[in-house]
Order: C-alpha cells, then structure tokens, then sequence
C-alpha cells in the first residue's frame, strides 16, 4: 500500500498541475473558439481530479500536503516561461498548453488503465467505471485535437 499511496499522490499532484494549466489557458483564450474547447476540457478534467481524490478516500490513502502544493507553484512558475514576446500571451503560450495539456490527457487514459489492471482496482472498487474514465479522456483529448493543431499551425507558420 505505501507503493501505492506514493504512486496516488504522485498522480494527483499531476492531475493538480494539468487542472491548473488548464484553467489558465482557459482564461487566457475566454470569448474564442478555442476557450469554448478549452472550458469543456478544463471542466473535465477538474472532475477528473476530484473522482481520483474520491479513489484515494475510499482505499484510505492518506493525501499528500505538500505535492498538491508544489504542483500548483510549479504552474506558476511555468508561466514566466519565455513565448517569443515580453509581455503577454503569445500564439506559442497557446500551443504549448494545449500540447502539455494532450500529453497530460493521454498521460491520464494511461493512468485509468493502470488502476484498473496492474493495481486491481478495478475489482477493489467495482463500482468505479474505468473504461468510463478512459472513454472521458478519449474524447477530451478529441476535442482539443484540433484546436492543439490549428494553435501549432499558427505558432509556427512563417512570416
């Protein structure tokens, strides 16, 4: 169990720093297109986060203090990160969220995976839906498919 509470915390800490990116470019990208996508996703994946801090609960596993925290400064600190212009948020700030944002989606499908079948929650917790949780990801990460290529096509387009 302590593997596992470690493996937990680690992932929720995870799941706290996607939720954060996610709620910035949220704001970031409000009144567009891609907000409207980006609003849903983001909605999604705080969801997401509280149904794995219900996991936690339930198997008893103590919840990290600190992680969370750390994950929450480390968002911050990511948004000093240069994007090709002083101030302000740039065409690059954009991709490089929505990327982040699919790497940390396709990292969640991985994770609902892993629970249900190397830790054998799926019979531990026989009324949390797994393939539901997978399924979510599939189609939030859809949904921002597109919106993350057009971001990448006009971050990088010459001229």
């Amino acid at each position: 169990m302590d593997f596992l509470r470690i493996y937990m915390n680690d992932q929720l800490a995870l799941g706290v720093l996607w939720r954060e990116v996610a709620r910035r470019s949220e704001r970031q990208n409000r009144g567009s297109e891609y907000g409207e996508a980006i609003a849903r996703v983001a909605s999604g994946i705080a969801e997401d986060v509280a149904t794995f801090e219900r996991i936690m609960e339930r198997l008893g596993l103590l919840k990290s203090t600190v992680k969370p925290v750390l994950a929450t400064v480390a968002e911050r600190v990511g948004r000093a990160k240069l994007n090709g212009r002083l101030r302000g948020y740039s065409p690059l700030s954009r991709f490089e969220e929505l990327d982040f944002l699919a790497m940390g989606i396709e990292g969640k499908k991985i994770l609902w995976a892993t629970l249900r079948d190397v830790a054998g929650l799926a019979e531990r917790l026989p009324d949390v839906d797994f393939d539901a949780l997978i399924a979510r990801a599939e189609a939030q990460r859809a949904e921002l498919e597109p919106f993350r290529a057009r971001a990448g096509r006009e971050a990088f387009r010459p001229g």
